[in-house]
């Protein structure tokens, strides 16, 4: 029966020690999703501040509240699962100390009762005495080892009531940071609704600000659709001629290849002729760099070192007018005239200036390409070999504010066809 109540107090042990580290595992995931949503807040809390600057409302300034708010709705609900995780963390480790208490009663009652058994049977005999009342040397020296295993039994008992005291006190300590760390977040949640509410009340007053610029506004939409259709087209266009000069260029590879297998066909006659490679777009070494980028999906580093992403990718709602616009990248609100730079390893194939876009770089990556347009200078020039984090150029400063916006785009070229990508599952989180 004891050996049946110390494998249940094993695997209670190690059911809880599982579900510690679990626990705590979700506990670190979340503080570190904390981290990074703080530190977004301080961002777009930052570029707020500098498009404040002036005295116009700008549309960035409308995404950047936006953008602040759907943040601090995230860092809400991060929290309430911090509250939830730390809520459960307190039922387990109450249920430990219930545990620990427990266990602790049966030892000392079971030293206890080694005690008396010890202090009976020494008054009866005395150690001595009991040793030598033996009949036989062989049995005064079972007795001598029967003392010695009961003293040894005493020793243990005490050590294991230590250990589980001192696991207990581990325990309560440890309970008490958890309980202080739930009343900091409990605050902190309090602060963060202010927060939000503060924030709403923000992007209400602007939203009716707007309101008022309606005819504006939609002059400046319209404008602004025009310079992205020309920005697509000449993005376009800049990728069919790399495309074109790529293909002349791998045909003038073949040709010359050509006309060398026939001279040495001409010479030796029993030279076997090669199959056709009609594949000339894609060459061995653009494969591998097409795969090396292919395989940084995800983790990209962003075009600037820091912003807010304030236009995604794809069908974009306007933020006070009842229609949609198209995104072919991704749009992030950043320093004014911060610095742009290579998200990966390539060679510069166009560098191009379109009216209403600023400058344009495009990036080869095997059979990828990325754009950076929205720049007033270029560090870069055709032909560069740039490597990740290269600085590429500067953002062309915002005319309503002390901030900047950054273009970004992903394609993927295949033979002949150019497809978009949406930029966000490309770049880091």
């Amino acid at each position: 029966m004891k050996n049946v109540s110390k494998l249940i107090l094993v695997f209670l042990m190690l059911f809880f020690g599982t579900y510690s580290t679990l626990a705590q595992t979700g506990s670190e995931r979340l503080k570190k999703e904390q981290t990074a949503l703080k530190e977004k807040i301080n961002i777009t809390k930052s570029l707020l501040q500098k498009s404040k600057k002036n005295t116009k409302t700008s549309l960035e300034e409308v995404r950047l509240i936006e953008r602040q708010v759907e943040y601090r709705e995230r860092l809400l609900r991060n929290i309430n699962n911090q509250i939830r995780s730390s809520e459960l963390k307190i039922k387990q480790k109450e249920s430990k100390i219930a545990e620990l208490n427990a266990e602790i009663e049966r030892l000392k009652k079971q030293y206890s009762e080694l005690l008396l058994y010890a202090y009976k049977n020494r008054n009866k005999y005395g150690d001595l005495m009991f040793i030598f009342s033996a009949k036989t040397v062989e049995e005064a020296l079972k007795r001598k080892l029967y003392l010695e295993k009961l003293a040894e039994i005493q020793k243990k008992q005490l050590r294991l009531i230590k250990q589980n005291m001192q696991l207990l006190e581990d325990e309560i300590s440890s309970l008490g940071k958890e309980r202080e760390n739930q009343f900091e977040l409990a605050d902190e949640k309090k602060e963060e609704r202010a927060e939000i509410i503060k924030s709403k009340r923000e992007k209400e007053k602007v939203y009716n600000e707007y309101k008022t610029r309606e005819t504006e506004l939609l002059a400046n939409l319209e404008k602004q659709q025009e310079n992205r259709a020309r920005l697509k087209s000449e993005i376009n266009a800049a990728i069919q001629r790399e495309i074109a000069a790529e293909r002349a260029r791998a045909e003038k590879a073949r040709k010359a290849k050509e006309a060398r297998r026939k001279a040495e066909e001409a010479n030796n006659p029993t030279v076997e002729k090669p199959k056709e490679n009609k594949e000339f777009l894609v060459t061995t070494e653009n494969k591998l760099v097409g795969k090396n980028f292919a395989s940084n999906k995800g983790k990209l580093p962003w075009p600037v070192t820091k912003g807010s992403i304030t236009l995604n990718y794809g069908k974009n709602h306007h933020p006070t007018l009842n229609v949609y616009t198209q995104n072919n990248g991704v749009d992030i609100s950043t320093a004014k005239s911060a610095n742009v730079r290579a998200v990966f390893k390539g060679e510069v194939t166009s560098v191009i200036n379109i009216p209403g876009a600023g400058k344009v770089v495009i990036i080869k990556h095997g059979d990828y390409r990325t754009v950076y347009s929205n720049l007033q200078d270029v560090y870069v020039t055709k032909g560069s070999q740039v490597e990740t984090k290269t600085p590429i150029g500067s953002l062309l400063p915002n005319p309503s504010g002390e901030v900047s916006v950054s273009h970004f785009e992903v394609h993927h070229v295949s033979r002949n066809s150019v497809k978009q990508l949406n930029p966000n599952l490309w770049i880091s989180k």
